[in-house]
């Protein structure tokens, strides 16, 4: 477990900000020296405690490629472990695949005291989601884990993101991909 120190909490509030600023540019607006921001910076993605994402906007108020975004629950049969969802995410190709292109967000749950996989999927409509999931996504986890390895599948029609990474609301405190300029320090949660 890490707890951060207050030149580490400045570092990271600049760069929950705009995680695109420049050492020196956080060291302008922090107050802790420049190298001190690098080294900092720098062992705090050594550790993954820091990682960096881009996000682009494929729904209808972005580039339109999606218009439909589901949640689904795949549960599946007991005896299908952790570990082999995992080896398996490990063992795929390095290449996109149906994974890449359908699956905006995912996550290894447990539900029921079985391994279950969490999926946000995006599609052109609703029909276009429950086609890809039937007739890839599903084949797919079915091939790898056995055709009796998924027990039950829940879904959820999701309309529109709140809160995203803790500090992220679209609806509120963005401007241009990052946190507004108004938007307080105060405000950013960094455990």
């Amino acid at each position: 477990m890490h707890t951060f120190d207050d030149q580490e909490r400045a570092i990271l509030k600049a760069l929950i900000r705009d995680p695109r600023q420049s050492d020196n540019y956080i060291s302008k607006v922090t107050g802790v020296p420049t190298p001190t921001v690098r080294r900092k910076r720098r062992r705090l993605e050594d550790e993954g405690l820091l990682n960096y994402f881009a996000a682009i906007d494929m729904q209808e108020t972005g580039t339109g490629t999606f218009s439909a975004r589901h949640l689904y629950i795949i549960k599946f049969r007991i005896g299908i472990t952790t570990r082999q969802i995992v080896e398996e995410i490990k063992s795929e190709p390095n290449v996109r695949s149906v994974f890449t292109d359908l699956i905006y967000e995912s996550h290894i749950a447990e539900m029921d005291g079985r391994v279950a996989l969490i999926m946000i999927i995006e599609g052109k409509n609703d029909a276009d989601i429950v086609e890809n999931v039937q007739g890839k996504i599903v084949p797919s986890l079915r091939k790898n884990h056995g055709p009796d390895s998924i027990e039950e599948i829940s879904t959820l029609r999701l309309l529109s993101p709140i809160r995203v990474f803790h500090n992220y609301v679209p609806l509120v405190n963005m401007d241009k991909g990052v946190l507004r300029g108004d938007w307080t320090d105060d405000a950013i949660f960094v455990g």
